[in-house]
């Protein structure tokens, strides 16, 4: 008998709904196996990620502290998705071990719909302290060859024959992207002239709502925008757009996921403290 857990058992267990870990510690305490081949049946496909502590340019293992360690597992919306890990937020990824974090599976009744979930439970998975593969493995599953499964082992030297160097993001994704960092910046100018204003007691701080008129670098590019509040949230109108974008959420100053609505698209954007400016 070959007792030795099949490495990727987390897809199995999805599309069978079988608990092989609990049938292999009932068999080594001398049970029989609980179910007979025939009743095992295939239901959907199910994906899985390695997300490793590893640079995603280079391929090299990073080392360090969790400082921020938050799974997809409660994210609105997002279900089907399993994590399968060993780390807590505060645990440190060490040279002496193997630098992988955890499994990340999702399951679905269709391959593509497996494949969104995914993507969306990447988005989700916000981990810092150490440099991480998400990015990369973001971007693979999205790549129009391996979403049609026309891969081989030659797949990535074949679609990043100079190496991954970042997803590039759409122009939709790029204007999403701005909106979020006008939404930040205001929320804390915002609240730097509440706590100014309760230090003064003898003055007053204008609380009024008023249009910003910002300039968000973008990767190389530099974006003027003009921000204004309204009842739908706050309106993001960029130089050389004709609509503007209307951004609206819940997040609060030092989380690090924002979770946003952006003319009807959910958004998830994670934020980076860099000493007094936001890295979106």
């Amino acid at each position: 008998m070959n007792t030795r857990l099949q490495v990727e058992h987390p897809i199995t267990e999805l599309i069978t709904g079988v608990d092989i870990v609990r049938e292999m510690i009932n068999v080594a305490s001398g049970c029989p196996l609980s179910l007979k081949q025939e009743d095992i049946g295939i239901n959907g496909w199910a994906v899985e990620c390695r997300v490793y502590a590893e640079d995603p340019v280079r391929f090299l293992p990073s080392i360090g502290y969790l400082s921020t360690y938050k799974e997809p597992l409660n994210a609105p919306g997002l279900e089907n998705v399993r994590v399968d890990t060993g780390i807590v937020e505060g645990s440190t990824i060490s040279m002496f071990y193997d630098p992988m974090i955890s499994k990340l599976v999702t399951h679905g009744e269709t391959r593509d719909e497996a494949l969104a979930t995914m993507a969306k439970a990447l988005d989700h998975y916000c981990i810092q302290g150490v440099n991480h593969n998400i990015p990369v493995l973001r971007d693979i599953i999205t790549q129009p060859r391996f979403v049609s499964g026309d891969i081989t082992t030659n797949f990535i030297p074949e679609v990043y024959p100079d190496g991954f160097k970042g997803r590039v993001l759409s122009e939709g994704e790029k204007d999403e992207l701005v909106a979020a960092a006008c939404y930040m910046h205001i929320s804390r100018e915002d609240t730097a002239k509440q706590f100014l204003n309760q230090e003064r007691q003898s003055e007053t701080v204008d609380l009024e709502p008023q249009d910003w008129e910002l300039v968000v670098k973008c990767e190389e590019e530099s974006v003027p925008v003009r921000c204004g509040w309204s009842e739908d949230g706050l309106e993001v109108s960029l130089e050389g757009k004709e609509e503007p974008l209307t951004i609206s959420t819940d997040w609060r100053l030092g989380e690090p996921m924002m979770l946003a609505d952006v003319d009807g698209r959910e958004v998830a954007v994670q934020v980076t403290l860099l000493s007094l400016h936001s890295c979106v």
